[in-house]
């Protein structure tokens, strides 16, 4: 909420409401008050407390709100069940729509000087801007609606400021993204501002950067922390958040069984509270854990179903990466021209600023049909473009496989010397473990 008006704003207010109202200062004034302090407090010569703002806001039938700021409490609620509704109708998968909402609404809060809606529809708009690809507006939001809660406690914060990290990791800025998600862990836990829900939220999303990144003990870590604290959280969708990111470090421990179990209690959730993108999501990672179990017919489908839904609520980003690990699948069931098509259809939407990792995969996996078909020099393009998305994106674990292709590639070509080259980066990707380059670990939680 805005400050309370100035001392002469509400005198006028004040003086004003009575006038219409037919008082006299004696009575707005009794039993509490004196007739001399009203015509004081209207002449804008005092600073009323709240009790006597509440005892005179009584006495003229209005809410303590509208006599202090000038706005309706009803205005209020209003806007932020409006506000709900806009997020309702993004968790549908309406993004476009959504946002139209939210500027509605952000225009509302401003001229209002509602400070906490104004900051919700910025997060609004920012999510909006994740969900269509536009990550660059998704981070302008985020930005400004932590800036306007610039005074508000950490944890009122958190929501924007991991939205930032989320469109910055998304950019294949790994690195910058871990920075802002472990500081503010750091300063949470620190500071003892043991706030559950901030907490869990910003463990769930540093789990994505950690594995891509090749720090999987600290995602390992985190995912542990995330489950010890979500009994103590009441948002299901925060909880399914974290179910879904946990199944990522269960996954590279190879314990598949309950990275599954972990996804289905997310999927679950995200049904019960009608979530569409986030189902899609679900989806998603569940045809990841069949493609890794070698169940690769239902790999497919579940891909597929990601993709369509994906595809219809227009969460474009999102859908071309489920197309890359899609094509993935269709390769090794022998489908790789179906593969290869797919690849070239969304490589369009993909880029080093937007979807950097996945980008990096299609040409990973282009690469392999290329060599399959025999075409080296194709092979090699990919290879070595691929190779650029993940040194910009410091992308650890990835990079050594990559390395290790190209450079069997470059030997069979009989370039040893460029081979050998393509080795020892590898190898200095391998045995530079994720966690001896990212500091210090952030201090845990009390947990």
């Amino acid at each position: 909420m805005g400050e309370r008006d100035e001392p002469e704003v509400i005198g006028r207010r004040v003086q004003q409401l009575r006038v219409g109202r037919g008082l006299t200062q004696r009575q707005l004034a009794e039993p509490t008050y004196t007739p001399a302090y009203i015509s004081t407090l209207e002449a804008g010569r005092v600073r009323p407390s709240d009790e006597a703002l509440k005892h005179i806001a009584e006495r003229l039938g209005v809410d303590f709100e509208e006599l202090s700021t000038g706005r309706s409490a009803r205005l209020v609620t209003d806007l932020r069940l409006r506000l709900t509704e806009a997020q309702r109708t993004l968790a549908t998968g309406d993004a476009e729509d959504a946002a139209r909402q939210y500027e509605a609404l952000l225009t509302e809060a401003r001229a209002n000087d509602l400070a906490e809606e104004e900051a919700t529809a910025l997060l609004g708009l920012g999510e909006c801007g994740i969900d269509t690809g536009d990550l660059e507006a998704a981070r302008d939001h985020f930005e400004r609606a932590e800036a306007r809660l610039a005074d508000a406690p950490l944890p009122c914060r958190v929501p924007a400021l991991r939205g930032r990290a989320v469109a910055h990791y998304l950019a294949g800025e790994l690195r910058y993204s871990v920075y802002l998600l472990e500081s503010a862990l750091d300063e949470l836990n620190r500071g003892g501002l043991h706030d559950p829900d901030a907490l869990l939220l910003l463990y769930a999303s540093v789990i994505g950067p950690y594995m891509d990144m090749g720090a999987h003990a600290r995602a390992a870590q985190a995912a542990e922390f995330a489950l010890a604290l979500a009994p103590q959280v009441a948002d299901p969708a925060l909880v399914a958040r974290m179910h879904r990111s946990v199944a990522r470090t269960l996954l590279a421990e190879g314990r598949l069984a309950e990275a599954d179990a972990s996804l289905a209690k997310a999927a679950e959730l995200y049904r019960q509270l009608q979530l569409r993108t986030e189902l899609a999501n679900c989806h998603w990672m569940r045809g990841y854990v069949y493609a890794q179990n070698g169940q690769l017919e239902h790999a497919e489908d579940e891909l597929r179903q990601a993709q369509e839904m994906l595809t219809a609520t227009r969460a474009t980003l999102y859908g071309s990466q489920a197309a890359v690990e899609l094509a993935d699948v269709l390769h090794r069931r022998g489908k790789s021209a179906e593969a290869a098509a797919l690849l070239q259809q969304v490589l369009g939407d993909l880029s080093s600023e937007r979807g950097a990792m996945h980008s990096a995969a299609a040409h990973r996996l282009l690469g392999i049909i290329a060599e399959d078909a025999r075409d080296t020099e194709a092979a090699e393009e990919h290879y070595v473009r691929a190779l650029s998305l993940l040194e910009r994106a410091g992308a650890a674990g990835d990079l050594a496989d990559l390395c290790r292709l190209l450079g069997d590639l470059l030997r069979r070509t009989g370039r040893v010397e460029a081979a050998l080259d393509a080795y020892r980066t590898g190898l200095g990707h391998r045995t530079a473990p994720g966690t001896t380059t990212l500091g210090p670990a952030p201090a845990q939680p009390p947990l």
